[in-house]
C-alpha cells in the first residue's frame, strides 16, 4: 500500500496550492484519504490526484459547487440528486458554456463592427408594395418573453398550410422595444383567401403601400440593434418623420435553418408616405 502523502507533498504532484486543496476540502469536494485526529493534518492518496485535476478544472469552467459535488457523487457510484448521471451533469453544463461562448463571440464581432469607422450599414430608402397577409396581431404585455411570437407563428402556419409563401414578417410597435411591452402583428404573405374553416386568431389583413428606411442584417436576432440603430440614424439624418411602427421580414430565419449565422432579416425603418428623395447612406 502507498504511504499517504503530506498536503505538501500531494500539492507538488498536482501543482494545486496548499490553500486551494484546503478550499476544496472545506467545499466537500475532496476530502483527504487521512485527517490525523490530534494535529489535523491532511493526508492523501495517489489515486486522489486525478480527480483533484478534475475539479480544477470544472472550477476553471465555472461548475457550480452543487453540480460538481453531483457531478462527484455519481462518478464514484454514490446516489444523486434528481437521478442525473455525471455524463448529464457535464453535457448540461457544457450547452451552458457554449452559449455563453456564443455570446461573447456575438458581442465581440458586434463590438468590431461599432469601432470600425469602415463598417457601416448600407441603408436605402424604399417603397415596399401592399401586401395581403394572414395575420395574428396582439398586444405584448409587460415582462413576456418571446412565446408569443412562436404561439403566433404555429397558429399562421396551421391555417396556411403546407403551401409555400413568401417570408414571414412582423410589424412591432417602438414601445416593444423602449417599454417592454406593446402592439405587435406576425405575418404570413398569402396569395388566397384566409379559409373559411379557419379560427382563432388568424385574419386577413392587407398591408399598405409604406415608405422605410431598409437595411438587411445577417446573423442572430441578437444584434438587430446594430439595424435598427443604423436605419433610425438614417431616417433622423435625412429629416423623415418616423411612424410608431418598425417591420422585420425573416428572409432566412430559424425555420430555414438552426444555423445562426446565416440567417437575414430586413429591418424596415417605417417613415411617413411620401418622404422625400434617399439620403446618403
Amino acid at each position: 500500500m502507498d504511504r499517504p502523502l503530506t498536503i505538501g507533498e500531494f500539492s507538488r504532484i498536482t501543482h494545486l496550492s496548499i490553500r486551494a486543496l484546503r478550499r476544496y476540502h472545506e467545499q466537500d469536494l475532496l476530502v483527504p484519504a487521512e485527517v490525523d485526529p490530534v494535529t489535523g493534518y491532511r493526508y492523501y492518496s495517489l489515486d486522489q490526484v486525478g480527480p483533484a485535476l478534475t475539479i480544477r478544472r470544472f472550477r476553471e469552467l465555472d461548475l457550480p459547487l452543487a453540480d460538481l459535488r453531483t457531478y462527484l457523487r455519481a462518478g464514484s457510484g454514490g446516489a444523486e440528486a434528481g437521478g442525473r448521471s455525471a455524463q448529464e451533469i457535464v453535457a448540461a453544463h457544457l450547452r451552458r458554456l457554449e452559449d455563453r461562448l456564443g455570446r461573447t463571440q456575438r458581442a465581440a464581432q458586434a463590438l468590431r463592427e461599432l469601432l470600425d469607422p469602415e463598417a457601416a450599414r448600407s441603408v436605402s430608402l424604399e417603397v415596399l408594395p401592399a401586401q395581403r397577409v394572414l395575420a395574428v396581431s396582439l398586444d405584448v404585455p409587460p415582462g413576456s418573453d418571446l412565446s408569443w411570437y412562436d404561439t403566433a407563428m404555429r397558429d399562421l402556419e396551421a391555417v396556411a398550410g403546407p403551401r409555400p409563401v413568401l417570408p414571414p414578417g412582423g410589424r412591432y410597435a417602438h414601445t416593444l422595444f423602449t417599454e417592454g411591452h406593446g402592439r405587435a402583428t406576425v405575418y404570413l404573405p398569402a396569395d388566397t383567401p384566409l379559409p373559411g374553416g379557419a379560427r382563432g386568431a388568424v385574419r386577413e389583413l392587407r398591408l399598405p403601400e409604406r415608405t422605410a428606411a431598409v437595411t438587411t442584417h445577417t446573423g442572430p436576432h441578437d444584434d438587430l440593434d446594430l439595424a435598427y440603430a443604423a436605419a433610425g440614424s438614417y431616417a433622423r439624418r435625412a429629416g423623415l418623420a418616423s411612424q410608431d411602427l418598425v417591420e422585420e421580414v425573416y428572409l432566412i430565419g430559424p425555420r430555414d435553418t438552426d444555423r445562426p449565422d446565416q440567417w437575414r432579416t430586413l429591418v424596415a425603418w417605417l417613415v411617413a408616405p411620401g418622404a422625400g428623395a434617399p439620403a446618403a447612406d
